[in-house]
C-alpha cells in the first residue's frame, strides 16, 4: 500500500519513471511499483515549481533528443570516499529509434507521499560532454555525488528521508523517477548546505 500510495503522489507532484522493467513488460508504459520493491516507469508531467530543469539548448541536429518515454533509469554500484557515496545513474534507450543524450541531468530528492522536492536541485560538476548517439537499448550513464547529510550542521539541515530522486533529462521538461533501494536522506528547510547533491555530465556507457 506504501508504494502505491508514493506512485500516486508523485504523480500528482511531478511523476517520473525508472529502474528496469520487467520482462515482457512495455518500459515506456506507466507502471506502479509494488511493495516488493520493484522499480517503477512512470513518464512525468511537466516540472514542479521551484524545482531545476535543464535550460533549452536548442535542438540537436539529426536524431532527436531524448525524452523522458523514451528512457529508463536504473543505478550502478555505489562507492564510497571521503564522506560522500559516488554512484552512476545509468540511461537507457528503450524506444525504437535512435536518440541524443547531451549534457547534464537534472536531478533532486524527492520525499513524502507527494513527492515534494528536498533542498536543492543537484550541483553540475565539470565540463558539458559531447552528444552521445544512443541506439535503441544503448546506455550511457552520470555520476551522482550524495554528501552524507549527517555530518553536516544540524543547524542548518533538517534531514528528511528521501524515497528517492527527480530526474530531468537533459533539454527536458518533463521527468522520471528513480526509488532508492536503500534508506538516504536529504536536508530541507531554509539554510540548507548547498552541494548536498553533485552531477556529472553524461557519458557513453555505464561510467565506472
Amino acid at each position: 500500500m506504501a508504494a502505491a500510495a508514493l506512485a500516486v503522489g508523485l504523480t500528482a507532484c511531478s511523476p517520473g519513471g525508472s529502474g528496469g522493467p520487467a520482462a515482457g513488460e512495455d518500459a515506456r508504459q506507466p507502471v506502479v511499483g509494488d511493495d516488493a520493491g520493484n522499480n517503477a516507469v512512470v513518464p512525468s508531467a511537466a516540472p514542479d515549481e521551484g524545482s531545476t530543469a535543464p535550460q533549452q539548448d536548442g535542438q540537436a541536429v539529426g536524431d532527436p533528443l531524448c525524452g523522458a518515454s523514451d528512457l529508463t533509469l536504473a543505478f550502478g554500484e555505489a562507492d564510497s570516499a571521503a564522506g560522500s557515496t559516488y554512484q552512476p545513474l545509468i540511461f537507457t534507450n528503450v524506444s525504437p529509434h535512435n536518440c541524443v543524450l547531451h549534457g547534464f541531468p537534472g536531478v533532486s530528492y524527492v520525499g513524502g507521499e507527494d513527492g515534494h522536492q528536498i533542498g536543492e536541485a543537484a550541483f553540475r560538476d565539470g565540463k558539458k560532454g559531447e552528444e552521445i548517439n544512443l541506439a535503441s537499448g544503448d546506455k550511457a550513464s552520470a555520476i551522482i555525488k550524495f554528501a552524507r547529510v549527517e555530518n553536516f550542521d544540524p543547524a542548518q539541515c533538517q534531514a528528511e528521508p528521501a524515497k528517492g530522486l527527480r530526474v530531468y533529462p537533459p533539454q527536458e521538461t518533463a521527468s522520471l523517477f528513480i526509488p532508492f533501494d536503500q534508506e538516504r536522506n536529504g536536508c530541507a528547510g531554509e539554510g540548507v548546505p548547498s552541494h548536498q547533491l553533485t552531477v556529472q555530465t553524461i557519458q557513453p556507457g555505464v561510467a565506472g
